[in-house]
């Protein structure tokens, strides 16, 4: 890869905002050198649920979104740069993984879609973007997700250890770090999401503080059992899903059978929903010696206290306590995903996305010529 400052935007499935980190990157260590978050405004925010839980739209809105996070995106990149006093002409490029509107990677005519309009960014900031990293996997017959366990699996994997690296997003997903072992990951489930859109809907906060507000309810084994009956659970890797599936219209069709549970324990219940899917495919995949867990999820003490009670055989840690910042993983991962299509080289793992082959990522969009 070509050596030298690479930037990874990223703003996931949890809707709160977007995350910029600064990365010096080479073929042998990725090393952070800054990060910058910039927070959603509310009215975008819910402008993107709405069409992330299958609102009626426009072309003319969703026109209007995608350049709007292109010019968000770029000022969280001039904002970062402006914090560590460096220019465009200090970064090799941006990797910027864009906002998920709607992933669909089983229908007739497969496909995902992410805005947030590359050309302004590369335009605004004057740094040669890359971005549309899922859909050429897609176009080789693969889920376009997860992408993050080739990171993964190039700055935490280990010849001895059996390693699984949990990200708790929105959606939860998996990579499986055996040694000896093709890398395998897919999405087990809900992460945050519809705890914080249920957070949302009874206290009017973003997401429950280190799962405060869950710890004073109490896990309601119906609900439980009832939403792990959802088919989702119990297919076979390759799999991806996101908001368009699992959002509140999935959860209040569960809780229509459930009318006279107090909202703590349907928070309770969704931290149980959390853990114990998680849990369920690691013991699946025969458990590890570690869990090392990145995401806002890391930083909710009843997942983790709940995933240490499931997995008693399994150190349950952040992956901070391995050099690298739970929060920033995902936009690193997308910064790395640029410097190997830079330098022509492929993104993406068969094994975990179920695509044909191997595949470059994504789209070059260069800066004008001086």
């Amino acid at each position: 890869m070509r050596a030298g400052r690479y930037i990874g935007i990223m703003s996931g499935t949890s809707l709160d905002g977007i995350d910029v980190v600064l990365a010096a990157i080479n073929n042998k260590f990725v090393a952070q050198q800054t990060n910058h978050f910039l927070p959603y405004p509310q009215s975008l925010r819910e402008r993107i649920l709405a069409i992330c839980q299958g609102q009626s739209t426009t072309l003319s809105e969703l026109g209007v979104l995608d350049a709007q996070l292109g010019e968000l995106y770029a000022k969280a990149v001039i904002e970062l740069l402006a914090k560590v006093k460096l220019s465009a002409d200090d970064i090799t490029a941006i990797g910027c993984h864009g906002q998920t509107v709607w992933h669909e990677p089983d229908g007739v005519f497969p496909f995902t879609m992410q805005l947030g309009d590359n050309h302004r960014i590369a335009a605004l900031t004057g740094i040669t973007t890359v971005g549309d990293f899922r859909r050429r996997d897609i176009a080789y017959g693969g889920q376009g997700a997860p992408l993050v366990p080739a990171f993964h699996f190039a700055v935490l994997g280990h010849p001895l250890e059996k390693r699984v690296i949990l990200n708790i997003g929105g959606i939860a997903n998996i990579s499986l770090l055996f040694p000896g072992v093709t890398v395998k990951g897919y999405d087990t489930g809900p992460g945050n999401m519809l705890l914080d859109s249920w957070n949302w809907i009874h206290n009017k906060t973003p997401y429950d503080d280190n799962g405060s507000w869950a710890a004073t309810g109490k896990v309601n084994t119906g609900l439980l059992n009832q939403m792990l009956t959802d088919p989702y659970f119990l297919r076979s890797a390759p799999k991806s899903t996101g908001r368009e599936y699992f959002n509140t219209q999935w959860l209040n069709q569960h809780l229509s059978k459930f009318p006279s549970i107090l909202p703590e324990d349907v928070q309770a219940t969704l931290v149980e929903l959390t853990a114990t899917t998680i849990a369920q495919q690691v013991k699946l995949n025969g458990g590890c010696e570690r869990l090392l867990v990145c995401g806002g999820g890391a930083r909710n003490g009843q997942i983790m206290q709940r995933l240490g009670s499931l997995l008693p055989g399994s150190e349950v840690t952040v992956t901070d306590k391995y050099g690298l910042s739970g929060d920033d993983m995902e936009a690193l991962a997308f910064a790395w995903l640029a410097a190997r299509t830079i330098a022509n080289e492929s993104g993406n793992l068969p094994s975990v996305t179920g695509a044909s082959r191997e595949t470059i990522l994504g789209a070059i969009y260069p800066t004008n010529p001086c």
